[in-house]
């Protein structure tokens, strides 16, 4: 009994702790092992959520493309001509904007304003109001403040300008050529809106928006000239 007794002294003394510690170590690689497979599952599932889409789609390539509505209609309608146009136009901000910041022009914020007000544009150009719902109207709908707002620095700068005597070509500076080429544009857009507007389709304030604006980039190209110490081309009839 007493062997027996020595026996269970030294099983539990001794050789049931090395067993434990065999155990513990086991489950402690186990559990290693687990969270390795977690973090892995996790980083996999972020690169998974930080997937991007195509940039291509396929759905316009046989010529149609989709209102904000989610009406087809072909690529060549009105309204994704003044699409286009408003496009090209904001492209053509972001031009002069790159001028305007090399020459440490004031009027780069506004660029960058109109630049955001040009994409309301064309979300409200985008819904036409015969195959919208009360949802769309509403996340589209376009405000006066914008209009009121390029009023505001029209008369800002036309304070500052010397009058206006001749008819000026577009001249002066890259910056002031450039919002020139950006107005031309803009004239443009709001010929390709109008029709749009008078069929009832586009709020009639996305017209009244685009031809004051046409009247800032005059005004504001007028006033790169000026600040840039650059000579304005004044036009001059030729000989008959």
């Amino acid at each position: 009994m007493a062997l027996t007794a020595s026996r269970l002294t030294f099983h539990r003394t001794v050789f049931a702790p090395r067993i434990g510690q065999q155990l513990c170590a086991s489950r402690s690689r186990s559990r290693w092992y687990c969270n390795q497979k977690q973090d892995a599952a996790s980083t996999e599932q972020k690169h998974k959520k930080a997937t991007f889409p195509k940039i291509y789609t396929k759905t316009g390539d046989k010529g149609y493309s989709s209102t904000f509505t989610g009406e087809r209609r072909l690529k060549n309608d009105q309204v994704f001509e003044a699409l286009g146009t408003t496009d090209e136009l904001t492209s053509v901000i972001g031009l002069a904007r790159e001028f305007g910041l090399e020459f440490g022009h004031s009027f780069v914020n506004e660029l960058d304003n109109i630049q955001c007000v040009l994409q309301d544009v064309g979300s409200n150009i985008a819904t036409p109001v015969s195959s919208a719902r009360q949802s769309h109207l509403s996340k589209t709908q376009f405000s006066e403040k914008p209009v009121l707002e390029l009023e505001q620095w029209i008369d800002k700068y036309t304070s500052q300008l010397p009058p206006l005597t001749s008819f000026i070509l577009p001249s002066g500076g890259k910056s002031s050529a450039t919002l020139h080429l950006a107005r031309a544009v803009c004239r443009r857009a709001e010929r390709c809106v109008t029709p749009i507007v008078q069929a009832g389709e586009a709020d009639p304030v996305v017209a009244k928006y685009l031809n004051r604006l046409s009247d800032y980039l005059f005004t504001v190209a007028r006033y790169a000239s000026m600040i840039e110490g650059k000579q304005e081309k004044i036009y001059q009839r030729g000989n008959p």
